[in-house]
């Protein structure tokens, strides 16, 4: 492809919509392969993850764990003044973290002469993108990764500086006294932990009968006790119906008949597919009854020539799964015959306070899918690091195949609750993906002292020979 071809808007080997983590690992996957590509993306790219949700989150809840642990330092011998937060200040430097990455990522799109088109588009029936600025970009493979927006709830509009979606709660200035988070799954318990971090007091309801559907129910029950231990008023198997206006905020009501009234009111029930519009109707890519793309195990879309990844379509809503998606989808482009990728054994991290990580079945799940199993569980509590950083709730528990003779076999799941259990997920779910057994893992020395001592314990006591867990 020469300059002119590119100056006129193609045709390019690959046109990516949408530059989320889905988009612009497709895109920077697909250069390194000797691709020709251009990325369209209406604002920055980066998507939700960098922008709006997993980077400037996770910066806000790092900016709690440094408040808590001045709080705390007396513990530890280290006389300091009570902490005192300085939110706007916070708010520049997660802004300042969330523009370096922005930056870096930019200079790489164009490292590898990625062609970056920053407008709306649409595709057409001719496999072209029509942006709102009056321009076609066309491509000889076309892959749409748009993204996701946050689910609103009847009666709840966002906007304004009492009802706030995920993205909005992230660009507070002021912390609210009282807050009332709605949603108790990994997006809901993160904002929960953090704002009860920072000193405001708390109430999160889900309408199902437990926080964090489909975790297991080990790692559920260490954050439920960590969250009331923190005075956190959580409430399940609750719904709203909606609100109205109160002395000092809002007040939530409740399908019960009771009420709660807050100064900010989190929405927190999840995110929508943003395939409005996407796609011409003579286009061909069909979407399934809430909106997501429909695609195939290699993310081929009833298009043909047209790929989806990402949030747009029904798997989970990770960025990483987004990564790993765009390899299978270039890779089929390329006639490569990918792996489709294995939903059910993807990484899941939750970093509310304590972090949540876990990989493969739950215990639940796996007697559910038909198997005997054999379980053993170890709690922080009893890991020497864990005592030294004064973070003993939590857990580590290995769900196994339960072979003929009784022993355990494969390692079907693994899921944690503790400190920095996010950072040590890794070995656990290279365990699950490659259906190791606790003999062969066990065999692998840990560390001491370290945290990760506690999977290599529990590990090991699936063998039938432990040390300190029975």
């Amino acid at each position: 492809m020469d300059k002119t071809e590119a100056a006129t808007g193609g045709p390019y080997d690959l046109v990516v919509l949408g530059g989320g983590p889905g988009g612009y690992a497709a895109a920077l996957y697909a250069a390194s392969a000797g691709m020709s590509v251009a990325l369209v993306e209406r604002d920055k790219v980066g998507g939700t993850c960098l922008h709006r949700g997993c980077v400037p989150a996770k910066e806000l809840l790092e900016t709690a764990a440094v408040f808590r642990t001045v709080a705390e330092a007396a513990q530890f011998g280290v006389q300091a003044s009570a902490p005192v937060l300085e939110l706007p200040t916070s708010q520049v430097r997660k802004q300042k973290v969330v523009d370096q990455l922005w930056k870096g990522l930019s200079g790489l799109m164009k490292s590898r002469r990625i062609e970056v088109f920053q407008a709306e588009g649409r595709l057409q029936a001719d496999r072209s993108i029509a942006l709102d600025d009056g321009r076609t970009v066309t491509g000889r493979h076309v892959l749409l990764a748009t993204g996701s927006l946050p689910r609103s709830l009847e009666g709840f509009s966002f906007g304004g500086r009492t009802i706030l979606s995920s993205d909005e709660v992230l660009d507070l200035k002021e912390l609210p006294s009282t807050a009332v988070v709605i949603g108790g799954g990994a997006i809901g318990c993160e904002f929960a932990s953090l704002l009860s971090d920072l000193g405001s007091a708390v109430t999160l309801i889900e309408a199902m009968p437990t926080l964090l559907p489909g975790c297991d129910e080990d790692v559920v029950e260490v954050v439920l006790r960590s969250f009331r231990k923190r005075r956190i008023d959580v409430r399940t198997s609750t719904s709203v119906t909606g609100h109205h206006a109160g002395g000092t905020g809002t007040v939530v009501d409740l399908a019960d008949g009771g009420s709660v009234e807050a100064e900010a009111v989190v929405v927190a029930v999840g995110r929508r597919p943003l395939s409005d519009g996407i796609a011409e109707s003579g286009a061909g890519v069909a979407l399934d009854a809430r909106g997501f793309v429909e695609v195939d195990s290699r993310m081929r879309t009833s298009a043909e020539g047209v790929w989806a990844v990402g949030d747009v379509v029904a798997t989970p809503q990770l960025a990483h799964v987004g990564f790993a998606e765009a390899v299978v989808a270039v890779k089929d482009m390329l006639g490569e015959g990918p792996v489709p990728v294995d939903y059910h054994a993807v990484p899941w991290c939750i970093y509310s306070r304590p972090e949540v990580a876990f990989a493969g079945y739950s215990e639940e799940q796996a007697k559910r899918a038909g198997f005997e199993v054999v379980v053993k569980k170890d709690p922080f509590g009893g890991n020497s690091r864990a005592r030294i950083l004064g973070e003993t709730d939590g857990v580590v528990k290995v769900i196994a195949e339960r072979l003929p003779d009784g022993r355990a076999g494969r390692i079907l799941g693994v899921h944690m609750a503790g400190p920095w259990v996010t950072e040590q997920l890794g070995q656990a779910y290279l365990a699950v993906n490659w259906e190791a057994t606790p003999d062969e893992v066990a065999a692998y020395l840990q560390p001491h002292p370290t945290l990760s001592e506690a999977f290599g314990e529990t590990v090991l006591a699936l063998t039938g020979r432990g040390l300190h867990v029975g």
